[in-house]
């Protein structure tokens, strides 16, 4: 009955249960300007069959299933085959709601025990979780776990992390140590910016690399009071930053070093940030096993290193292995540090599920590729992005700003006017061109991001240079 709307004759009889008068009356120890003060805007009910048909009017307007889409920017369109969604519906990974009890969820708990095999041998980290909502939540949880660790309250965020994770970071840090709050320096927005400060990207030039300034992170971590450095791996430019330089720099300051991945496809071919001397590896999991559906769901990667002070702030829960009083082999939660299993005070995190559907998608898939298969997946990812950069490379009006490595995504400068109606344009000829970066940089309106998988085939890609040579 949870999600069942209640009838009026149903919700008098509560409130008179309850002694209260009205459902707004629930509400007065709310201040008034912290509530809405207005009804919800929320359409009518609509009968099943119009709601179908209503719903397949949105999707007509918004499908890209027709298009040839180079979008990214955060989410990424490879190919899920159609055995991952029928090994979903197995009934061994039914359980009720999440796995609160252990022993009655054997097959929900093994698959997510590998889930976080997967996740910790992608990441080169020996700790992971049994995931999160999404990348941008897992970006700040690391946050909120690195202030634990090293008992510090400020975070540097690299300017090149993706837009959307820094708000999602800011908003969970909004309110904490007010103490903090003083001496605090300019965001990238030109705000004020509580507990952060800002290790920027240097935009000048037509070669600058699209990597964090190591020299502005050495400044920024003057001082021994920054819990951690965060930094996108790829970043939101599609760059790979030079993370073993930025881990070094951090941990002489004390600080942690925090990478957040969109894509992690790019660590089939890239070094794993463990290995390049990362603390706290988070990530996006839906380029792993979930198809992109109105920019969700996702699914957080989390991993850590190992240690007391690791695993006893590490956020959501960790399922383990054991044995049974028979030694038959048996999964339980090991840990689950979050207020509902301990006392709120003592709570790492308020993540009340994880995305255990979503974990169990990206597991499959990921074994139906294995090892083998995975490294070729981000093979033919990246020569396929290296192929159309040489072809834009090539074409007059267009320039590639960035001189740093990139894995599947690029960043192309129009060299005569803004990104936006180009891409509009494009879009009118069924090609969605890429992400406009004015969205998140008003600076950089003159420039999109492109995004290629393995999906995209070469006559793909020679339609959209010739489409950008002819607009």
């Amino acid at each position: 009955m949870r999600f069942l709307p209640h009838t009026q004759a149903e919700i008098t009889e509560m409130l008179a249960k309850i002694g209260v008068k009205s459902i707004d009356a629930l509400f007065e120890p709310i201040p008034a300007q912290n509530r809405l003060g207005r009804p919800l805007a929320v359409e009518p009910a609509l009968a099943e069959p119009a709601l179908m048909r209503h719903m397949g009017e949105l999707d007509a307007k918004i499908s890209a299933k027709d298009a040839l889409s180079f979008l990214g920017c955060g989410i990424y369109a490879h190919h899920v085959p159609p055995t991952v969604d029928q090994l979903l519906l197995r009934g061994e990974f039914l359980t009720a709601y999440t796995p609160y009890q252990a022993e009655v969820a054997q097959g929900t708990l093994q698959a997510i025990f590998e889930y976080q095999t997967i996740v910790s041998e992608l990441f080169g980290l020996p700790v992971a979780n049994a995931s999160m909502y999404d990348g941008a939540s897992a970006a700040a949880e690391a946050v909120l776990m690195s202030r634990r660790v090293t008992k510090r309250t400020k975070v540097v965020l690299s300017d090149a992390l993706h837009p959307e994770y820094t708000q999602t970071i800011l908003t969970y840090l909004q309110g904490l140590d007010p103490a903090a709050h003083d001496g605090a320096v300019a965001t990238s927005s030109g705000k004020k910016g509580r507990q952060i400060r800002l290790a920027t990207v240097s935009h000048a030039g037509t070669l600058a690399n699209g990597r964090t300034d190591l020299a502005a992170l050495e400044q920024a971590l003057a001082g021994d009071d920054v819990a951690c450095v965060v930094v996108g791996d790829p970043n939101v430019f599609g760059v790979l930053e030079d993370v073993a330089a930025i881990a070094e720099i951090a941990h002489r300051h004390g600080a942690l070093c925090v990478t957040a991945t969109p894509e992690p496809v790019a660590y089939a071919v890239v070094e794993s940030p463990g290995a390049r001397g990362v603390d706290i590896a988070v990530g996006e999991g839906q380029p792993l096993g979930i198809p992109p559906q109105l920019g969700g769901p996702g699914c957080g990667l989390f991993a850590c290193r190992d240690g007391r002070e690791y695993l006893t702030n590490i956020p959501g829960r960790l399922v383990g292995e054991t044995v049974d009083q028979r030694g038959k082999r048996g999964y339980v939660l090991t840990l689950s540090t979050r207020e509902q299993h301990i006392r709120r005070e003592r709570a790492t995190s308020n993540i009340c599920t994880n995305h255990s559907l979503m974990a169990l998608a990206i597991t499959i898939r990921m074994c139906l590729l294995g090892k083998s298969g995975f490294v070729e997946l981000g093979k033919q990812c990246f020569s396929r992005a290296e192929y159309l950069k040489g072809r834009i490379a090539a074409l007059e009006g267009y320039e590639l700003p960035y001189a740093g490595p990139t894995f599947n995504e690029i960043v192309v400068r129009r060299k005569k006017g803004d990104a936006a109606p180009l891409l509009a344009s494009l879009q009118a000829k069924g090609i969605l061109a890429g992400v406009d970066l004015g969205r998140f940089f008003p600076q950089l309106k003159d420039r999109f991001a492109i995004a290629v998988t393995e999906q995209h085939t070469r006559e793909d890609l020679d339609r959209l240079v010739d489409a950008l040579a002819e607009t």
